[in-house]
């Protein structure tokens, strides 16, 4: 509610990231289920390491850190200047369209 007076007191709407996927296949293909976890657990902790990231989701290093690249490549997660990641967003929100083909 404090976000919407801020908005409405400036009398600016304010502008929502959004990333674009090709077709819903090449959505689900970037956003694995391991990867939404990862995403998780990433929400609100601000710029971590790929080590934390990996300790926070309870997975390998290894595996985080092959999820953590196709996230950064696809701009759903990004590198600070000091080499951690951290997910930029407060929600996400996920929409596509089925039509007769």
């Amino acid at each position: 509610m404090q976000d919407f007076a801020r908005v409405w007191k400036s009398g600016k709407p304010e502008k929502s990231a959004r990333i674009s996927f090709a077709s819903p296949e090449l959505l689900w293909k970037v956003l694995t289920g391991k990867r939404l976890d990862l995403l998780r657990a990433l929400c609100g902790a601000g710029p971590v390491s790929i080590r934390e990231a990996a300790r926070r989701a309870d997975r390998d290093v290894k595996a985080v850190h092959g999820d953590v690249t196709a996230l950064l490549n696809a701009g759903v997660l990004n590198r600070t200047d000091d080499g951690r990641i951290v997910f930029p967003y407060e929600t996400v929100k996920v929409e596509f369209v089925l039509a007769v083909a």
